[in-house]
């Protein structure tokens, strides 16, 4: 059985080829709060580095982002984290 953090590269690879996907799994920084289980895999830090995200507003991002994630916010995923960019803002950033 694959770990949350798998599933969630898989899908986000398959939703934007070609992108730079990191996952990091903060779940022990939310234990007691809201939406946090005692397993984890329920907070993450996700960057996302694709094309795909030319043109688009940063609120679009995260909604692209999310629907894609749909299935792992209706088992268990509370929350995310997110840093969306383009190839050429990470660039910048860098």
């Amino acid at each position: 059985m694959s770990t949350r953090e798998e599933r969630m590269r898989t899908i986000l690879l398959s939703a934007f080829p070609g992108a730079d996907v990191s996952i990091l799994d903060e779940s022990h920084r939310h234990a007691g709060h809201a939406g946090a289980a005692p397993g984890g895999q329920t907070h993450y830090a996700v960057r996302v580095v694709s094309p795909a995200f030319a043109g688009m507003s940063r609120v679009a991002r995260s909604r692209a982002v999310h629907a894609a994630l749909e299935q792992e916010f209706g088992s268990g995923l509370h929350a995310l984290s997110l840093r969306l960019q383009t190839p050429e803002e990470a660039g910048r950033a860098a």
